[in-house]
């Protein structure tokens, strides 16, 4: 079995290893791609072999660290309210960004 974590960020949890590419919510403030982003959130820990260490709520001193690879916007979700016999039909559409982000170290 490989080392893992599991880490908050967008108010949503990861579970990540090293080489592995996550989508995640965009991360206020200036990034670009090539950056690199440390999480500091991390819930739970494992090494692999015998040895897992679970945070309460976050472990101290744990460190996740990533690479911006890509800087996007999903693709457009749609709402329509519509009711019937009443001449009432709206039409909404949003676009969320997103980082794709590369874990280049698990510590």
């Amino acid at each position: 079995m490989k080392e893992f974590a599991i880490i908050q960020t967008g108010g949503k949890q990861y579970l990540v290893e090293e080489g592995a590419t996550v989508k995640i919510e965009k991360i206020k403030g200036e990034h670009k791609v090539g950056d690199s982003i440390v999480f500091e959130d991390v819930l739970l820990s494992d090494d692999g072999k015998d040895s897992t260490t679970i945070g309460a709520p976050f472990i101290k001193g744990a460190k996740v660290t990533g690479e911006i690879k890509k800087i996007a916007r999903a693709k457009k979700v749609v709402v329509i309210k519509y009711k019937a016999k009443s001449n009432y039909f709206k039409k909404r559409g949003h676009k969320q960004p997103f980082f794709e982000v590369k874990i280049t170290k698990l510590a």
